[in-house]
């Protein structure tokens, strides 16, 4: 390994300080567009280093945005959105949230909401996603019981995490599997492993909690649902988990999707190709991003920077176990710096990969690893997505009510779920055993 240079990581730094600082002076961490300010760090990456020719720096730009990995990401991510608004504009999500309500027995709604949240964000790939859609019946529990909003609004971000972590069609599982190079069926199996205890014991907590609270509380106005519209979720769950190529299994998933639309009456032709377009459209931002991303990466490459960083991070590790403690670390370090998971995974990803090939790691794992610790650290920093999401719908209401509004405190108090699996992450680093290296896909 070459001699790596700490000043070619200027532009990553001037990145996480510009989007950082300005967030927090603006008090909102998503009013600076990511975009905008990844460019600015690209032209930081191209005065950098003057005695390097520009065409050179332009080379390895062009190099690192036209990775394999990433172009293939990208494909997924169009395919991803393509599918996820085409079937939410058939009535999916509809269908599919008023078919897990109707079977919710009232005093168990903390706990169901939960379940509902885990199985709706699994479908739909999305955790805010989720939470637009579950947050309104959260804070509609409040007129029924007092006090117990913070409480069901955490419910719903933690089965929304963990949908965001677990769905073949999550950002976060693309950009974990792309990077890596492992196929999501077998990060899959290796994540739920990890999760699956946590959330069993999560639902009692919220069983146990919820009932305390709900006795009282009426059955809750459930509409009417369609099976036929919750097929394209659980057959693109099914193909993924048997394996085939997630970008046929998306092909398929939006056919389906597309048939029983147009079958149902829900939707015409032209509207089937309008919410595709709007799905690739609602992915353009994303993508790009990782291509400026890719670019810069591949500058900082060519200067030393990458070098230095793994310099950095390996020269303590003797041993497979504090390799991925390192990937841990610095994939929680960058995500609560920006926020972000799925830019927190595209930023290190490549870097772990590096770590992972090194040292003889289970691409499986250290993708489950990504994933799962920045999911963790992006569900309890109060200035997430997320939670400010759950906190628009509640403090709206509250705001018309002229009630006190609550704070990030309130929720974070009952997030059970985020917290445990980063925990979890740490012992499954710490104490599961480790078969021979995986052979990537």
């Amino acid at each position: 390994m070459k001699k790596g240079n700490f000043w070619a990581l200027l532009p990553l730094l001037f990145f996480v300080f510009i989007y950082f600082s300005g967030s927090y002076l603006l008090g909102d961490f998503y009013a600076l567009p990511v975009l905008v300010i990844f460019m600015l760090a690209l032209f930081v990456a191209f005065f950098q280093f003057p005695k390097v020719p520009f065409q050179e720096k332009l080379k390895h730009f062009s190099k690192g945005s036209g990775d394999e990995n990433i172009l293939i990401m990208i494909l997924i991510f169009l395919l991803a959105g393509a599918f996820g608004e085409l079937s939410k504009n058939i009535g999916a999500i509809s269908s599919t949230i008023n078919f897990a309500l109707t079977y919710v027995s009232p005093q168990y709604i903390i706990s169901g909401l939960f379940l509902v949240a885990c199985f709706i964000s699994t479908s739909l790939g999305t955790s805010v996603g989720t939470i637009v859609a579950l947050a309104p019946i959260a804070v509609g529990l409040e007129a029924n019981i007092a006090g117990v909003m913070p409480l069901a609004l955490a419910s719903v971000i933690g089965g929304a995490m963990f949908g965001d972590n677990l769905s073949f069609i999550s950002d976060t599982t693309i950009a974990a599997t792309r990077t890596q190079q492992v196929s999501m069926s077998d990060k899959f199996k290796v994540n739920f492993k990890m999760v699956l205890p946590v959330a069993i014991l999560v639902l009692i907590i919220y069983a146990v909690q919820g009932n305390a609270m709900m006795q009282q509380l009426p059955a809750i106005p459930v509409g009417e649902y369609e099976l036929i519209k919750i097929v394209p979720y659980i057959t693109v769950f099914v193909l993924a988990l048997a394996g085939l190529n997630v970008i046929f299994t998306l092909g398929i998933g939006i056919l389906i999707a597309a048939i029983i639309g147009l079958s149902s009456g829900s939707i015409d032709f032209l509207q089937v190709l309008k919410s595709m377009n709007d799905g690739f459209f609602g992915m353009f931002e994303l993508s790009i991003l990782c291509l400026i991303i890719g670019g810069v990466v591949g500058i900082i490459r060519l200067n030393g920077g990458i070098d230095f960083l793994l310099q950095f991070v390996t020269k303590r590790i003797d041993s497979k176990k504090k390799a991925e403690l390192g990937i841990a670390f610095l994939t929680g370090l960058v995500n609560m710096a920006i926020a972000n998971n799925t830019i927190t995974i595209v930023i290190v990803g490549p870097i772990a990969k590096e770590i992972s090939d090194k040292n003889g790691l289970e691409g499986k794992r250290v993708a489950s690893i990504l994933d799962t610790i920045s999911c963790f650290m992006q569900g309890i920093v109060p200035y997430g997505a997320q939670l400010l999401a759950a906190l628009a719908a509640a403090n709206m209401v509250l705001a018309e009510q002229q009630k006190a509004l609550l704070s990030p405190i309130d929720i974070m108090q009952y997030l059970y779920y985020p917290l445990l699996i980063g925990v979890v992450t740490i012992l499954f680093i710490l104490f599961r055993k480790r078969g021979p290296k995986a052979v990537t896909a």
